[in-house]
């Protein structure tokens, strides 16, 4: 910006918008110097006038092209986990922060999965909105009713439709966005720059702007895995169609997926708590408006379920829960099979041995296939790295699920990535039960525990 325009962007600046609003008085100025020289451009002096083109074009320039932000902290997603990790740094004392999403509409949980029950006891939903300071200004100072006293006044022990855990992340977005200590990118980041020489990163976003910060924090998500079934073309399966386990989760789109007066049989592969909840869909369509539907189950694992014991939970990640654990032990367990009314839809299908020859003998039959054999990470921003000596690399990074922090990984030699850190159900807490068994734990609750810890740390040795 020209030296002479500085004070004035500087003395109308609005605190906590600093960049947003001093692209606006560009633009203002702008305008006023087009409406200046416009009707005057004839009888002004060459010189006169030359200058102020020059400082037409130059404020043209910089609102096209903003200076780049510096902030304390970049946060890059803005489901659960980025709510969770904005919460914890703003309680760590962290301020103008950038909050990057191209939505902010809550993730994964609201655009997909708003019908689907809940593993998680309503009273954790509750705590969790209440465990940061920020968190608990929003819910106090909102008006009522609301999300949060919504699940107030259901049962607390039970689980229940994650509608409610949604718009408890919608609440706590719209909070979250009239602070004057974050500012939100509606946007994507492209790439992110660490320069070693300053211990500073570079975030370049989808829409033009650079950040510059000490820290990035990545909670891009999730999606379902696509390939439980291996080359369905090499097994004779090609014309089975696909049917997304978001779809799948939920009644209200699943019902339009199939045509309820033809003949279908749909493959579900796996045994886990989200192909049980599919079962539970597809038997519901066969029993009321699809009476032509059929359902084969492959599974190579026995039903796994959530035990609660003294003070802990056995297989509290992996085990089924709630509605799922309910309707899997009156209708599939083996000794209830038979006699469930569901055996006339579901044929049962165990893939423990021989499972390419299994795949090849029955999936043919089928004209529609679920796989709800887990989740992979959502792509990432692109890394680099400049080292001190100046070069550039893109190095393979490894998530370490102790502390929230990435390392590379060279001839055996871990060295921690200053200022990137990762959260949520792309980058869960590995956690070791009183039986050692390990597992990835991931939920609203889980989510802020993990985050509450390592913050912390993050910020004092970034």
């Amino acid at each position: 910006m020209d030296v002479a325009l500085q004070p004035i962007c500087r003395s109308l600046t609005v605190p906590g918008r600093p960049q947003t609003a001093q692209n606006l008085i560009r633009l203002w100025l702008l305008w006023l110097l087009w409406r200046y020289i416009q009707p005057h451009s004839s009888k002004m002096p060459l010189q006169r006038l030359q200058h102020a083109n020059r400082i037409t074009c130059r404020l043209y320039s910089i609102s096209r092209n903003p200076s780049p932000l510096s902030v304390s902290a970049v946060v890059v997603g803005a489901g659960p986990a980025g709510i969770t990790v904005v919460g914890n740094l703003l309680a760590q004392g962290q301020r103008q922060l950038v909050w990057v999403d191209p939505f902010f509409r809550g993730g994964r949980v609201n655009a997909n999965y708003r019908e689907v029950p809940s593993n998680t006891k309503v009273n954790l939903f509750v705590q969790y909105a209440q465990e940061v300071p920020a968190f608990k200004t929003i819910v106090e100072s909102a008006e009522k009713p609301n999300a949060f006293t919504a699940l107030q006044e259901l049962p607390q022990e039970q689980g229940c439709c994650l509608s409610y855990a949604a718009d408890l992340c919608l609440m706590l977005t719209e909070g979250l966005a009239k602070r004057s200590d974050i500012e939100r990118q509606q946007a994507e980041v492209s790439k992110a720059v660490l320069d070693e020489r300053t211990d500073t990163w570079s975030v370049d976003l989808s829409n033009g702007q650079r950040v510059t910060t000490s820290k990035v924090v990545l909670c891009t998500g999730s999606e379902p895995r696509p390939d439980g079934v291996p080359n369905l073309q090499a097994l004779g399966s090609g014309h089975i169609r696909p049917v997304h386990l978001d779809i799948a989760l939920s009644p209200s789109k699943l019902t339009q997926a199939f045509d309820p007066a033809a003949e279908t049989t749909v493959a579900v592969i796996g045994a886990s708590h989200s192909a049980i909840l599919v079962l539970m869909n597809l038997v519901n369509l066969a029993s009321t408006t699809h009476p032509h539907l059929r359902i084969k189950w492959f599974t190579r694992n026995q039903l796994r379920y959530a035990e609660y014991m003294d003070g802990w939970i056995l297989r509290d990640n992996t085990g089924l829960k709630g509605q799922a654990a309910e309707w899997a032990r009156q209708n599939l367990e083996d000794g209830a099979f038979s006699n469930s009314p569901v055996s006339k839809i579901i044929t049962k299908i165990s893939t423990a041995q021989n499972e390419q020859e299994t795949y090849r003998a029955e999936l043919p039959r089928c004209t529609d296939i679920v796989q709800a054999v887990g989740y992979i990470r959502n792509p990432t921003p692109t890394l680099e790295v400049i080292g001190k000596d100046g070069n550039r690399t893109e190095p393979a990074v490894v998530y370490d699920h102790s502390n929230g922090r990435f390392f590379t990984d060279v001839k055996h030699a871990q060295t921690y990535i200053p200022g990137l850190f990762g959260a949520g159900i792309a980058f869960p807490e590995r956690v070791t039960d009183p039986r050692g068994n390990v597992e990835y734990a991931v939920g609203f609750w889980k989510f802020m525990k993990f985050v509450k810890r390592v913050v912390p740390d993050w910020v004092s040795k970034p």
